[in-house]
């Protein structure tokens, strides 16, 4: 017999419902060669699933903060920092305000949820103007109880702010809700904040944990596997 449905299910966005960790990979590969770098599978971890900032200080890291790859001050590399964060923004807020597209499985597992009154939230770590834009265009009509991105909170992904904050803001205990992700950094988030969390990898592997439940797509995905991911040890 299944257990009793999550309180709440929190759904990461990039990589899990839409699929733009393709877009944002391309945006970091440009903006990447822009400053003489030329991204790699080496990079990757720094790249998917990261907050811009995290990225942006990735790229400044291993270029010095221009093409040349001199050395900067602290002052020129505080400054290549912010132009590098806002250009990463901008690009990847174009490419996705162009579109987006749903993960396989994605609309059909939303949909059930709203018809079995389960509520479900965004968690996720991209700018509020890249969540506002894919919450208006591909995921238009999907009745969010709310929306979380990564200026939300003081800290996002990686840190449990972002889930602990998802579930306070349901009332909720962590433990009673569902994180869905598709990243490392993503699913290390959930698990600090104390929820289980469906796995369904996109573009980086994620290792099997405690409390981690994993899918091959959302189609495989329902409100029983949902549940279940509560029990797992």
């Amino acid at each position: 017999m299944r257990i009793s449905a999550p309180a709440a299910v929190l759904f990461d966005m990039d990589g899990t419902l839409v699929d733009t960790e393709v877009l944002w990979w391309e945006t970091a590969r440009e903006v990447a060669a822009g400053l003489g770098h030329r991204l790699t599978d080496a990079d990757a971890p720094e790249v998917v699933g990261r907050a811009v900032a995290d990225t942006a200080t990735h790229l400044i890291g291993v270029t010095g903060g221009d093409a040349s790859g001199h050395p900067s001050t602290a002052d020129d590399r505080a400054a290549a920092l912010a132009r590098t964060a806002a250009e990463l923004t901008d690009s990847f807020f174009r490419k996705v305000d162009a579109g987006a597209p749903l993960r396989p499985g994605a609309a059909a597992l939303l949909a059930s949820l709203e018809g079995a009154g389960v509520p479900f939230a965004l968690v996720s770590a991209s700018p509020r103007s890249v969540v506002d834009a894919v919450v208006a265009g591909s995921l238009a009509g999907v009745d969010f109880a709310f929306t979380l991105s990564a200026d939300d909170t003081v800290r996002t992904k990686p840190h449990p702010d972002p889930y602990r904050t998802a579930a306070e803001r349901f009332a909720a205990d962590p433990a009673a809700c569902v994180a869905v992700e598709d990243s490392p950094d993503g699913t290390a988030s959930a698990d600090a904040a104390g929820c289980a969390v469906l796995v369904v990898p996109s573009l980086l592997p994620v290792a099997p944990g405690r409390g981690r439940t994993f899918a091959r797509s959302l189609e495989e995905v329902d409100l029983g596997v949902l549940s279940d991911c509560l029990r797992r040890p």
